[in-house]
């Protein structure tokens, strides 16, 4: 394992609980509701389209709320993460929903070796996910492999733009990240995580590297998918620039003023030819 790899997987499994104990990831009104579904799924319904009956991988599927949602949409999922605290809880909640859910714990670059080749009709990736991989064309040949021909990739991602904003400004957008992939990290350490807690993870630093909506269409075009679909949003599931955004009641973080400058999240859908 690179130096990257240990530096991450250390900080993720420190988040993990943290994670699965907070209000963010609703896992009690998943226990409460058996037709809950993830705030990112619902937000994805529209697009996803009738997805039961098919065989769907979720690709670092973290704590698997996610995963679970596709699955009581009517896929038969895998969900497959890094993380084994991070899939400890994924795999508590499934039994306790009585979730047909299979979590498999490998790195998502091994995810052929660890679940077969052409065994997919969907690959799924959600927000948060591409930004830990040092290489989008390595990324891409793994998804490739992992569809049957026919098969579909749908992706929801943090948009590169709105990445290489520095959210340390709150009265203006500024640029402070790279836009496009480098082959030297970004490296944080920031003490915190993204749910709201009081507790400082002693792993704290971590390997990020950004990857441009251009490089990620190649490296899948290269791999002999086709892109089918295409779109940017105006907002994003998370308060990606605190001072500057407002939520909506539907959980989503706008920006307050000039909506239309910067695209938060994108999807995009893509098939095996």
């Amino acid at each position: 394992m690179s130096d990257y790899r240990e530096l991450n997987l250390a900080n993720w499994d420190e988040r993990a609980p943290l994670h699965a104990a907070s209000p963010d990831y609703a896992f009690q009104r998943f226990r409460e509701d058996p037709a809950f579904l993830s705030d990112v799924v619902r937000f994805d319904v529209p697009r996803l389209g009738d997805i039961r009956g098919l065989r769907g991988v979720h690709l670092q599927c973290h704590l698997g709320t996610d995963t679970i949602s596709l699955a009581r949409l009517g896929a038969t999922m895998t969900g497959l993460d890094f993380s084994p605290a991070a899939l400890r809880s994924a795999r508590e909640l499934a039994e306790q929903l009585g979730a047909p859910v299979d979590f498999v714990q490998a790195d998502v670059y091994d995810a052929v070796e660890a679940l077969g080749a052409e065994r997919f009709d969907l690959v799924f990736t959600g927000i948060g996910a591409l930004c830990w991989l040092p290489s989008i064309e390595r990324w891409a040949r793994t998804v490739a492999g992992l569809l049957r021909p026919g098969g579909r990739l749908f992706l929801r991602e943090v948009h590169p733009m709105a990445a290489t904003l520095d959210e340390n400004h709150t009265d203006r957008l500024v640029v402070g990240y790279p836009y496009f992939e480098t082959a030297e990290p970004m490296v944080f350490n920031e003490p915190g995580t993204y749910v709201e807690t009081e507790r400082e993870l002693p792993a704290m630093t971590t390997h990020e590297w950004n990857h441009g909506l251009g490089e990620t269409i190649s490296a899948l075009l290269a791999e002999g998918l086709e892109l089918t679909a295409l779109a940017e949003h105006d907002s994003a599931p998370w308060n990606a620039l605190p001072g500057l955004m407002v939520r909506d009641e539907a959980g989503e973080w706008r920006l307050r003023e000039h909506r239309e400058r910067v695209p938060f999240t994108y999807t995009l859908q893509a098939r095996k030819i």
